[in-house]
């Protein structure tokens, strides 16, 4: 092992190398584990979004995710067809248009 500290890597922000200088060694290794746990994540929902563009509908408007499901409610004996998807523990929802009674 080197007793030299280690050259940063060149597209890092000098900020980010300063900050990084201060730290512990406890402190370091909490932020490489979280760094770590975060590129994968980003790299997940980057490659999910990829996916869903590529399997996205024609009708799907833009401000509604691919994994989105057409869902009837039922208002003052009306009946509307509903985009439906879940952010975190939160279920939105879009208007689609009204059912058709004949459908």
């Amino acid at each position: 092992m080197s007793y030299e500290p280690p050259t940063p890597p060149a597209g890092l922000p000098t900020n980010i190398v300063n900050t990084l200088n201060n730290y512990s060694p406890d402190q370091l290794q909490h932020v490489a584990r979280y760094a770590e746990k975060l590129a994968e994540h980003k790299a997940r929902e980057a490659r999910l979004e990829e996916e869903s563009d590529e399997e996205r509908p024609d009708e799907l408007p833009d401000d509604v995710p691919a994994k989105a499901t057409i869902t009837i409610k039922k208002i003052n004996d009306n009946r509307y067809y509903y985009w439906q998807w879940r952010e975190g523990e939160k279920v939105k929802s879009k208007y689609k248009s009204p059912v058709n009674p004949d459908e």
